[in-house]
């Protein structure tokens, strides 16, 4: 069955991951999230340390960022620290594991024919 007839099962987890892959496609926002992987709340001061990015460019990519649920902010008295939200990023994993098992079956299909 393909994605496009199978309105149920498992391609609902592929719409929701949309916004997740879109946020990640950038390469900015995409360093960010492997600065808060490592695992502490990082402040946009932290985050823009050592780059030419300005704390007002950051502070966009990490709305974006928000807005697909892949990271928080969290008020630390008059600072606003940025955290990994580890969830989304499995969801997306997930994803990409149905469409390895949609690729494996395409391929095994295609072997089967060619051996017959």
């Amino acid at each position: 069955m393909s994605p496009r007839t199978n309105a149920g099962g498992k391609f609902p987890l592929l719409r929701k991951a949309v916004p997740v892959f879109a946020a990640l496609g950038d390469e900015t926002r995409l360093r960010l999230i492997a600065l808060l992987c490592a695992g502490s709340a990082l402040s946009i001061a932290q985050l823009t340390a050592g780059t030419d990015i300005t704390r007002q460019a950051v502070t966009k990519h990490l709305q974006v960022l928000s807005d697909a649920g892949l990271v928080r902010d969290i008020r630390q008295g008059r600072e606003r620290l940025w955290e990994l939200q580890a969830s989304r990023l499995d969801e997306a994993r997930r994803s990409l594991d149905v469409i390895t098992e949609q690729w494996d079956q395409a391929l095994l299909r295609l072997k089967t024919t060619l051996e017959s």
